[in-house]
């Protein structure tokens, strides 16, 4: 059971803004505590806003410093919100890190939209990352994936397996 959750956020498609028709955005402020504060979840949270990045421009840098983010966390739950072009990336470098169930999710339309699938992939991963054993783990349109075993297809704007 979860006591406590560490959220960290990376920026991608949950929480971007658009402006206009033609699809001009920036990454907003972080969507996934205030999603978690209107479901009324039964456990502890923190969210840490890392960086406001499309994944596409996070460098092995920026991985670096995620990882170095979830290896000082005290949580043994971490969930990551990322863009999903580069999650499956990011979710690699992640791997090897003892005493610690790490889920990544993010989403294909972003949460201020109506039909969004933001909520629903963020509750999955909450869900996962409560069941999941210790590693790391891609949880987007209602699957749970190990890293290197899915990809994102942009045509069908899903995931699935590698």
């Amino acid at each position: 059971m979860i006591e406590h959750l560490h959220i960290i956020t990376t920026g991608g498609t949950i929480d971007k803004i658009y402006f206009d028709d033609k699809s001009d955005y920036q990454i907003g402020a972080p969507q996934i505590g205030d999603t978690l504060k209107a479901m009324n979840v039964g456990f502890t949270f923190s969210v840490d806003a890392m960086m406001r990045k499309d994944s596409l421009h996070i460098s092995d840098e920026d991985r670096a410093r995620i990882r170095e983010s979830v290896e000082a966390s005290d949580a043994r739950h971490v969930l990551i919100t990322h863009g999903t072009d580069t999650m499956a990336d990011t979710a690699l470098h992640l791997q090897g890190l003892p005493g610690k169930t790490i889920v990544m999710t993010g989403s294909l339309v972003p949460a201020r939209f109506r039909d969004s699938d933001a909520v629903f992939n963020i509750g999955c991963a909450v869900g996962a990352v409560q069941a999941l054993p210790e590693g790391v783990w891609i949880v987007m349109n209602g699957r749970v994936w190990p890293p290197g075993q899915v990809r994102k297809n942009r045509q069908e704007n899903r995931f699935e397996p590698a």
